[in-house]
């Protein structure tokens, strides 16, 4: 019988509240809203990075990769059949938001924006999670949002230090899109251990409370190790 992801997901309302607690300690080992698996460009199969998540100890995550939610829904199966079988440790299961990382233009940049606790089935995703980037309009970061919003989810610009485009105009840009969040915590550099970048992560923070956006963290994890980038 197939799975009815719009039921099960966890609720963006939940999912806020969590945002509003994140700080520099959050990422990695409580939190983490950017991971990527084989089903785009990270090394990890779902159901490893899943188990990774359960000993790491951590209670929330999304996994986040590109123009596909494949990977969420194959971790998501995977969580449920454990949480069946470990019945005694079910109240100590991470909490998995869906997520994806989407390309989109902002200010005539190429600018990565995460979608959140969103209904993986509505049709206003359809064109996103096709496992390639989008053209013409649905490419522009106004209607990426929008999609991410009617689908019932949050979007967050990612990593926003990160771009050619200043993040000092990207954010402000984002923000009267409707943007709900940036990615605060972020480790520029891939230090080991992980740690969100002092620099960055301060200015990013004070945009963000300019603009009354949340703050998110994540450790983009591409590689096999869900405390590093790679």
């Amino acid at each position: 019988m197939a799975v009815n992801f719009a039921q099960i997901s966890a609720s963006p309302q939940r999912l806020q509240q969590v945002f509003q607690t994140i700080n520099a300690e959050s990422c990695p080992r409580c939190f983490n809203f950017h991971m990527h698996t084989v089903h785009s460009d990270g090394r990890l199969q779902p159901e490893a990075l899943i188990e990774q998540a359960i000993a790491i100890g951590l209670q929330g995550l999304a996994i986040t990769d590109h123009h596909t939610v494949s990977g969420y829904k194959a971790a998501y199966q995977w969580l449920e059949r454990w949480k069946l079988s470990n019945s005694h440790l079910k109240n100590s299961a991470p909490c998995l938001w869906s997520g994806v990382e989407i390309n989109a233009n902002l200010l005539g940049s190429e600018v990565h924006i995460l979608g959140y606790a969103f209904d993986p089935a509505h049709p206003s995703l359809a064109p996103y999670i096709q496992r390639k980037a989008t053209q013409g309009e649905n490419y522009q970061a106004a209607n990426v949002i929008a999609a991410i919003h009617q689908a019932g989810g949050l979007a967050v610009l990612a990593h926003p230090a990160r771009y050619k485009r200043s993040h000092f105009d990207l954010i402000p840009a984002a923000a009267a899109l409707g943007i709900d969040g940036v990615e605060a915590f972020y480790a520029y550099n891939n230090p080991n251990p992980w740690k969100p970048s002092p620099k960055e992560t301060q200015q990013v923070q004070q945009l963000a409370a300019i603009y009354n956006l949340l703050n998110t963290c994540g450790s983009d994890t591409h590689g096999l190790n869900l405390l590093q980038r790679l």
